[in-house]
């Protein structure tokens, strides 16, 4: 797979069908842009393309209403290439940008970037002010020479998926139902740091994962996750919270992972939100405590992994 970032095609060799769309959590409404984009380029012999952005276009447009994210740009990439695209375009949405007429934006994805084919959700709106529609799409065919594609919406019981309800999911800690809109389990990864050892001397040691501050943080609460490190999947206790037993303060999310004891620090794993097993619960004793994970642990052990 080919990423252009911020930069017009050299290449302009072949006919290119593109998705368009912020794409920010790649959920099945999105997939289905993508792998339409994809068939109908293997029929015509051309390259499937996504166009999309950096950075959401809310930080330009209203910075202060900027959604959490759903997904990071690198996990955005990898799981595109898992859908065979050809190519990437990975636009930085500045306010120049955002001032740009929205015929002038098909004319730049036609010349700059030779596409024969438009795919779009039912509902896409683009350009200045969000002036252009789909009926603006199908009046520039002709002129552009291209070939349009109207999605209609990807339904999860009876109601359209979007990011909006999956972020409301996860908020809520409904993974369960957020990996039902979602192509895969919810995801959140980063380098394990070191916390307060506490797991460790309770015969729990746990991975704290130094997160990014921009993805949407679960609930509060203990999940049965799966977590991914250097390509191996392991079953896993992830607490999100505070840990009031001991009088935490900051929120961590701290993930035992089981049969596993390797000293990890400053590596990179991926957590993945499979469902969530109970709320946060403050403890009169680290007995208790510990009595608690032995439960939640016999909880799982005979579940499987599922990413």
């Amino acid at each position: 797979m080919i990423v252009i970032d911020d930069i017009i095609m050299d290449n302009k060799e072949g006919a290119n069908y593109v998705a368009l769309g912020s794409f920010d959590g790649l959920h099945y409404g999105h997939l289905s842009l993508v792998r339409k984009t994809v068939e109908i380029a293997k029929e015509n012999n051309g390259k499937s393309m996504v166009f999309t952005y950096k950075n959401h276009p809310k930080t330009i447009v209203k910075p202060d209403c900027v959604p959490k994210l759903i997904m990071d740009l690198d996990t955005k990439l990898e799981y595109l290439k898992e859908e065979n695209v050809d190519i990437v375009v990975l636009r930085t949405f500045t306010k120049e940008f955002m001032g740009i007429e929205a015929e002038d934006f098909i004319k730049l994805l036609c010349e700059g970037y030779n596409v024969k084919g438009i795919v779009v959700g039912f509902n896409f709106r683009f350009g200045h002010k969000n002036l252009g529609d789909i009926t603006l799409l199908k009046k520039l065919k002709q002129k552009y020479g291209y070939e349009l594609y109207i999605i209609d919406p990807y339904t999860y019981e009876n109601k359209a998926i979007s990011s909006t309800r999956i972020r409301e999911c996860i908020l809520e800690g409904n993974v369960i139902e957020a990996t039902k809109m979602l192509s895969k389990p919810y995801l959140i990864k980063g380098k394990v740091i070191h916390g307060k050892q506490l797991g460790r001397t309770i015969g729990f040691p746990t991975a704290n994962l130094d997160f990014n501050e921009k993805m949407i943080i679960p609930s509060k609460g203990v999940y049965y996750t799966n977590v991914e490190y250097k390509n191996n999947k392991y079953k896993g206790l992830t607490s999100v919270g505070n840990n009031p037993t001991v009088n935490g303060q900051e929120l961590t999310i701290e993930t035992y992972i089981l049969n596993f004891d390797e000293m990890i620090y400053d590596e990179e794993i991926k957590v993945y939100f499979i469902e969530k097993i109970r709320e946060e619960i403050k403890f009169d004793t680290l007995e208790e405590l510990v009595n608690q994970i032995k439960k939640d642990e016999e909880f799982i052990i005979n579940r499987e992994i599922i990413i």
